[in-house]
């Protein structure tokens, strides 16, 4: 794969449908509006050109986005190995689990520093505080 298509990060969110009204907080949350995107030729996308520098193009059958394609087969996958019915009220638990495997796979030399970082700076959890998240 040439570097420059090389997946870096993946965001997988669970939406009721297709409309920018649902498309913009994914993208208001995880991409700059300098970024460059490139996405099919849908329609849904033209108003958040107004905002973020889209380029659209055909998929030709999914030849235009074989990342996109590579990790939606991975997901598929990763999804059918759980042992269980996966429900649509814990499908978005199931997409956040996978992208943090896929996220931190591609920084593996730096993942404990990382995580004893966080554990440093965050602030302490008690363990009434757990109780109640754990009560909702």
């Amino acid at each position: 794969m040439n570097r420059k298509h090389q997946i870096k990060r993946v965001y997988v969110k669970s939406i009721d449908d297709y409309s920018v009204k649902s498309l913009t907080p994914i993208f208001e949350e995880h991409i700059s509006t300098t970024a460059q995107i490139v996405t099919d030729k849908w329609r849904g996308y033209a108003p958040l050109k107004q905002h973020y520098n889209i380029e659209q193009k055909f998929s030709n059958n999914g030849k235009n986005f074989k990342e996109l394609h590579v990790v939606i087969m991975q997901l598929k996958s990763w999804l059918r190995a759980i042992p269980t019915h996966v429900s649509k009220w814990h499908i978005q638990a199931y997409f956040d689990e996978f992208c943090f495997r896929i996220n931190r796979s591609q920084f593996k030399q730096s993942i404990f520093h990382k995580t004893i970082e966080r554990m440093v700076i965050a602030n302490p959890i008690y363990h009434k505080n757990i109780k109640q998240i754990l009560s909702v």
